[in-house]
């Protein structure tokens, strides 16, 4: 398929944003690829890159042309996915866009189980904040992707929603540990250890505390949560975290959670989804209905 090859070309470019990085990653000569980019150019009329110092850009003819080129691949992949099933040999390709709560223990174990059954099927995960998610299923580098509070994209297609609580994260001999769920007052007489601006459980707390007309005042801020986790357990403070990128064992001891009480900190909203009007691959549409049944189970439907 020539006119494929080309497409990949294309995108390839669109992505590198020039010409000499997409040759090399795509093991053809600069000079080469060129040639088939001005070939199109010429069959098209009209430019499809905007050619500067730095490298190319899409012109408005461009940006026309990668979203359908995005859709035909994204179809392609669709249809070979279907065709691999005929014979009873699932292949196929899963492209993940996650918070960073998915990646120590739900989505390892999820990919190991999918993989035992259907070892043929290749995975791609890559940690994205909410906004890089979102245009990952836009451009087609991500067929499913999960994020934490709140989803903007309009184009944003749920396919599942699950509650998660915020949870205090302590050493198991913290003072707080003994109880059931937690006051963000109580938590405040405590040093904290916090998420960053950008991410879902800050968010919630950001807002919590602006109805409550008190302050965090934070001794550390991190934009790892392992980070956070270890460092509750080594100094013995509080950080926050949501339950699914939660386990007691740490590298630095013995970690237990939980819950803010709801009052506080209302419980926020882990999603599921792909891009509105997309049908996924065979391989990517099975392990979401995975996800799907994995993620009911542990945790409340919303």
């Amino acid at each position: 398929m020539r006119y494929l090859e080309t497409a990949r070309f294309i995108d390839a470019v669109a992505r590198a944003g020039s010409i000499r990085r997409a040759a090399d990653t795509l093991s053809i000569t600069s000079t080469a690829l060129n040639r088939r980019i001005l070939a199109v150019e010429e069959e098209l009329g009209v430019q499809i890159f905007e050619r500067l110092s730095h490298g190319v850009r899409l012109s408005s003819a461009g940006e026309i042309l990668i979203h359908a080129i995005r859709n035909q691949i994204s179809d392609i992949e669709r249809v070979k996915s279907q065709i691999s099933d005929l014979s009873g040999e699932r292949r196929g390709h899963v492209a993940i866009a996650c918070s960073q709560a998915l990646l120590p223990y739900f989505l390892p174990m999820q990919i190991a189980q999918y993989r035992k059954d259907h070892p043929n099927v290749t995975f791609d995960v890559h940690l994205r904040d909410r906004e890089a998610a979102e245009r990952a299923l836009a451009d087609h580098t991500a067929d499913i992707a999960l994020v934490f509070e709140p989803v903007r994209m309009a184009e944003f297609h749920t396919i599942l929603r699950v509650r998660q609580p915020v949870h205090a994260v302590m050493a198991e001999n913290h003072p707080l540990a003994g109880r059931e769920r937690v006051r963000l007052s109580d938590c405040l007489d405590y040093p904290l250890a916090v998420p960053t601006a950008p991410y879902g459980v800050r968010h919630l707390l950001d807002i919590a505390v602006l109805s409550a007309q008190i302050r965090l005042n934070p001794v550390i801020e991190s934009d790892s949560f392992e980070f956070l986790r270890n460092l509750a357990v080594a100094e013995n403070i509080i950080s926050f975290q949501i339950p699914i990128g939660l386990s007691n064992i740490t590298l630095t001891g013995l970690m237990t959670s939980r819950p803010l009480d709801p009052r506080d900190v209302p419980a926020g909203v882990l999603y599921m989804g792909q891009m509105r009007g997309r049908t996924l691959p065979v391989a990517a549409a099975r392990f979401a209905a995975q996800l799907s049944a994995a993620l009911s189970t542990q945790f409340e439907v919303c």
